[in-house]
């Protein structure tokens, strides 16, 4: 079978896009694990599958390069914004794409993308955690640290780490024993980071079924709304990725403090066409 695919990129976090508004994939995990390979395949971090909606103007599906299928990717819906636009599937400025974690609208603004992420969810059920109320600064222990983490779900769940040199700090050796810790029921992202300055945040993110990649869109969502309510920025901050460049990230709030829009601005990139026999 020959499948027809684009490589596209988000500051460093690569996808594969596949249209299959009217060619169905049979077994899409086995699939999606034999083209992620980076030496046996395409490679990439996740893949996004084009379907028709129902409800919203087209479906993403994302899924992780092990197969997984996971709810929402930040960097993902932007590079799939631009593939529809690019192609003239739609012309619409504002895009409704139905997703895991609901309807999410990405917008145009010149050559970036800017997507209405939706609410931060700090309400530890629903995140999920096994904690009560709000997860802010708790004392969560892995291996040989006990880390202070704060826990913020933008669709999927973040487990946010405030560290002194974020550079310098073994991601590798605490993200998948944080990922995968008992106080998460689904497992977790997790972003270690470092304050720069009230408007600036540096990130390296272990993405839960991934492993590190080079930025994390609702990452760097759940890393703001994490720095904003422990008081490290204003509503608004610009978050630098692994992959260079940044992503701006802005806070709307209710009276009562509550985070009610979390909106993303950032790079979408085409690296190239292909097409993969399997």
């Amino acid at each position: 079978m020959k499948i027809k695919f684009t490589k596209m990129h988000g500051l460093g976090n690569d996808f594969i896009v596949l249209d299959c508004r009217k060619n169905k994939i049979a077994n899409m995990k086995s699939v999606i694990k034999k083209l992620s390979h980076r030496k046996f395949g395409i490679g990439f971090d996740q893949a996004l599958i084009l379907k028709n909606s129902k409800k919203a103007d087209f479906i993403m599906e994302i899924y992780n390069y092990d197969g997984g299928k996971v709810e929402m990717c930040g960097n993902g819906i932007r590079c799939f914004a631009k593939y529809i636009w690019d192609r003239n599937i739609s012309k619409k400025k504002v895009l409704e794409i139905e997703t895991l974690a609901g309807i999410i609208r990405p917008e145009k603004v010149g050559k970036l993308v800017k997507v209405n992420m939706g609410p931060a969810i700090t309400d530890a059920k629903k995140i999920p955690t096994k904690g009560t109320d709000t997860v802010v600064n708790y004392s969560l222990k892995a291996l040989d640290k006990t880390f202070k983490i704060t826990a913020v779900s933008m669709g999927n769940p973040h487990a946010v780490i405030f560290v002194k040199d974020v550079d310098k700090f073994p991601v590798e050796k605490y993200g998948p024993v944080l990922e995968n810790h008992k106080f998460f029921p689904k497992r977790t992202n997790v972003e270690f980071v470092q304050v720069l300055s009230k408007s600036k945040l540096k990130m390296r993110v272990w993405e839960r079924g991934t492993g590190e990649t080079l930025a994390c869109g609702t990452g760097a969502c759940g890393t703001q709304v994490a720095a904003h309510i422990l008081g490290h920025t204003g509503r608004t901050a610009d978050v630098r990725v692994a992959g260079g460049g940044d992503l701006k990230i802005a806070l709307d709030k209710d009276s009562d403090g509550t985070i009610h829009t979390v909106w993303m601005t950032g790079a979408a990139t085409e690296v190239f066409e292909g097409e993969v026999i399997i």
